[in-house]
């Protein structure tokens, strides 16, 4: 689907949540694309996933309302709070930090304050970004290996894939929720008594007067993790293949795209110079017949985490955001949210 026929379709009546929505009627300030199309990975069955961040409303700042995004799943649309975004950027989170780095046609509505938001996104940028990156493809890369030897790897050093998984996304809750300290979770593996399983995931939890908020978005996350595995474990015929291939494919993904950030401090989501590599892997250029992978895809996974680890070490990007320029952008644009309405035109 063309640029036209998407503009096209956000035209039409499934989408006038959009335009009628409380929270988004008059206040959104970017929409763009997502997943495959944002990448420029989509095939000709790739859904229209749509993405974009909204103003608050006086009842939101200050009255008692409480607005973080609206999701709309007929439409793959999730559309999000101002502050809710801003949060998520601080933190790098690959799936909201990749929508300030969209290619510049693929931004359906962008007003002055929203392509602020484009123009600033360094601001954003720090070293964060090794965990949450790091961590993502980390995970992919487990869930990929744990996946293609369902029926060969023991279920112990499967549960050991999920174990450290789950300590990269431990690894970046500081940088998300309040501290937890060094030794308040702690992960490990022991034998289980339930049946079907010879060993699992213990954890022993330290915790003291910390936002339950906070832990419950970040057991949250841990489920995640687990389901994730669960789903790929489940797999039992080869149409899974081809959503390995995009597992495989989304590793080298995110490993291209943090190692933009750290070396140029800059987000590129559409992958244009790497286009043909991802397409190959995607459409199972590196899968053997059986449904592993051939060694060539994990050499250059390695190439790719070496790259990332380099970048690491050597990036001049700050250990955290600067809070400070963060939240004088935030109070001028919540100011103005206040003042008047931001006029959402035709899209």
């Amino acid at each position: 689907m063309t640029i036209k026929e998407i503009k096209q379709l956000i035209q039409s009546p499934q989408y006038d949540f959009l335009r009628t929505d409380e929270h988004l009627r008059k206040k959104i300030i970017l929409l763009t694309l997502g997943g495959s199309y944002a990448y420029g990975t989509n095939t000709e069955t790739s859904d229209i996933d749509i993405r974009g961040c909204a103003l608050h409303r006086r009842a939101d700042l200050v009255g008692m309302s409480n607005f973080e995004q609206v999701i709309n799943k007929e439409t793959d649309t999730t559309i999000y709070s101002f502050n809710k975004l801003i949060s998520l950027l601080c933190s790098c989170n690959p799936n909201t930090i990749e929508l300030l780095g969209c290619k510049p046609e693929h931004y359906l509505y962008l007003d002055d304050l929203g392509r602020q938001l484009v123009d600033y996104q360094k601001m954003f940028l720090s070293k964060r970004a090794v965990n949450s990156f790091g961590g993502y493809a980390n995970q992919q890369l487990r869930r990929l290996e744990n996946a293609v030897a369902h029926d060969k790897m023991p279920q112990s050093q499967k549960e050991g894939h999920i174990l450290k998984s789950m300590q990269g996304v431990i690894n970046s809750f500081n940088d998300r929720y309040a501290q937890i300290g060094g030794d308040s979770i702690k992960l490990y593996t022991a034998k289980s008594s339930k049946e079907g399983l010879d060993t699992e995931i213990f954890a022993d939890i330290t915790l003291s007067h910390y936002p339950v908020r906070d832990f419950v978005d970040m057991t949250n996350d841990m489920t995640n993790v687990t389901r994730s595995y669960d789903k790929l474990n489940s797999r039992n015929n080869k149409k899974d293949n081809a959503h390995l291939n995009k597992h495989a494919m989304h590793l080298i993904r995110l490993y291209l795209t943090g190692i933009d950030i750290l070396e140029k401090e800059e987000v590129i989501t559409y992958r244009e110079k790497e286009h043909d590599l991802l397409m190959d892997i995607r459409n199972g250029e590196f899968q053997n017949e059986d449904g592993t992978y051939r060694s060539e895809f994990f050499d250059m996974v390695n190439d790719f985490e070496k790259r990332f680890n380099y970048a690491k070490e050597n990036t001049s990007l700050p250990n955290h955001p600067n809070m400070k320029v963060i939240e004088e952008f935030v109070m001028s644009v919540n100011i103005h949210a206040l003042k008047s309405d931001v006029s959402f035109y035709e899209l």
